[in-house]
């Protein structure tokens, strides 16, 4: 495959989750205004919808912070960052990329450990097994470790350095 239909994949992949990221903040809200219903309007909650708002709410974060956001997209407090010259930011990308892929190479086997324990437990309302509801976690640790692995790459062959403010 050539570079150009990489990217197209590239592309087409990131609106496919971003698809999932709105259908996560639809069914958020969709719950969110049954629940406001039911209890307000009906004056009889139902349990179900805070659970699935808050599944949902996890799930949108790390799914987003995973997939959809792109680096210029996050926040960040830059002043340093914008006053050193483009080889110093190379090194800050570097340095601060390898650091994270430490932290969550290290997180990642007690994270995955604690994720399949927890296959022994169902939510309160949907009996959904835990493990699933949690899993989203370990897809986030190893979509940033290859994030940053990237991102140090990058780096290292002295291509633009992170975010540009």
């Amino acid at each position: 495959m050539r570079v150009s239909e990489l990217a197209a994949v590239g592309r087409w992949l990131r609106r496919r989750a971003e698809n999932i990221a709105v259908a996560l903040l639809a069914t958020m809200f969709a719950c969110f205004i049954i629940q406001i219903f039911s209890r307000y309007v009906l004056n009889s909650p139902v349990g179900w919808t805070e659970e699935v708002t808050i599944v949902t709410w996890l799930w949108t974060v790390l799914w987003g912070a995973a997939f959809v956001l792109s680096e210029k997209d996050e926040v960040r407090f830059d002043i340093v960052y914008s006053a050193v010259s483009e080889k110093t930011r190379r090194a800050f990308t570097a340095i601060t990329g390898v650091a994270l892929v430490f932290l969550y190479g290290v997180s990642l086997p007690a994270a995955y450990g604690y994720v399949s324990f927890m296959k022994v437990e169902r939510s309160a309302y949907l009996h959904i097994p835990v493990n699933y509801l949690y899993s989203i976690y370990v897809i986030f640790a190893l979509a940033s470790i290859g994030r940053y692995c990237a991102l140090v790459w990058r780096a290292f062959r002295g291509g633009p350095a992170g975010a540009q403010p």
